[in-house]
C-alpha cells in the first residue's frame, strides 16, 4: 500500500491589510505513486480543450471562452477517486483581535491555521511530501517555520511523518493549479460574489458534484471535499 503522499497547498486572501474580508487556506492531495499520471490526464484536458499543455489554469483566468476547460477540470478531479481537497475559510477577517491574545501577531495566527487546514490530512502512520506556492521573498522563512509547527504539534520531530516542505512554482505544477481553481472557487463564494457567469458556474459544478454548499464545515471525515469554516470567538467584542 502506498502511504506517502504528496499535498499541494495554496491561499487566497491571505494577507493581514489586503482589503479582502474572507481568507481561504486549500490542499489538493494525492498518493505520491498516482502523483506523474494526475500530471499527464491534466495536461492531456488542456490540450483537449485547445490550450497548450504548459498553460497555467489559474482561478484568476476563468472566463466565458475558457468555461469548458475549467468545468471538465472539475469532473476530472471528482472522477478521479485518488484525488482529495481541504480547505479552512476564514469568513471575516475584520473580526480578528490578535492582541487579545499573548503573543499572537497575523503571522503567528496564520500558522495556526495552516496547522488546522493540513492537520485532518495527516496521519501519524503515513508520510507526506508538502508543496507550497512561492508567493514572495519571505517564502523560504515561512516555510521552515511552518515546518517546524506541523512537526511539533504532530509530535514528528525527527520529520519522519511530514518529510518535507518545499515551495515550487505553481506554473510547473499541474496539482497546484488544481489547488489553486478550487480554493478560488470556495473564496469566490465565500466573498459573496457572482458577477463573473463562468466562476459561478464552476462553483455550482463543484457544489452538485459534492453535495455541499461550499460555506459551512463538511463532515470531519469527509475525503472528497472537506471543508472548516473557522470562527474567531475569542476575538469577537
Amino acid at each position: 500500500m502506498d502511504n506517502t503522499f504528496n499535498v499541494y497547498c495554496d491561499e487566497s486572501c491571505h494577507l493581514e491589510h489586503d482589503s479582502q474580508q474572507a481568507m481561504v487556506l486549500g490542499a489538493v492531495w494525492c498518493p505520491l505513486g498516482k502523483s506523474q499520471e494526475i500530471a499527464e490526464r491534466l495536461r492531456e484536458i488542456k490540450q483537449k480543450n485547445g490550450m497548450s499543455p504548459t498553460f497555467e489554469i489559474k482561478w484568476t483566468k476563468v472566463s466565458p471562452s475558457g468555461r469548458a476547460l475549467y468545468l471538465d477540470i472539475v469532473d476530472y478531479f471528482f472522477d478521479d477517486d485518488d484525488l482529495s481537497f481541504r480547505a479552512l475559510i476564514v469568513p471575516d477577517k475584520n473580526k480578528l483581535r490578535h492582541d487579545a491574545i499573548p503573543g499572537q501577531d497575523h503571522d503567528s495566527w496564520y500558522y495556526k491555521m495552516y496547522f488546522d487546514m493540513l492537520k485532518v490530512i495527516f496521519r501519524p502512520d503515513c508520510h507526506y511530501r508538502v508543496y507550497l506556492d512561492i508567493k514572495d521573498t519571505r517564502g523560504a522563512l515561512k516555510i521552515k517555520k511552518l515546518h517546524q509547527v506541523l512537526c511539533n504539534d504532530m509530535y514528528d520531530f525527527n520529520r519522519e511523518v511530514i518529510e518535507r516542505l518545499q515551495l515550487i512554482r505553481s506554473h510547473e505544477s499541474e496539482h497546484l493549479q488544481l489547488a489553486d481553481l478550487l480554493i478560488g472557487a470556495i473564496s469566490y463564494i465565500n466573498r459573496g460574489l457572482e458577477e463573473n457567469n463562468a466562476k459561478v458556474e464552476i462553483v455550482d459544478r463543484i457544489r452538485k458534484r459534492s453535495g455541499y454548499d461550499l460555506t459551512r464545515t463538511t463532515l470531519l471525515r469527509e475525503n472528497k471535499v472537506n471543508l472548516f469554516r473557522w470562527h474567531a470567538r475569542e476575538f469577537q467584542e
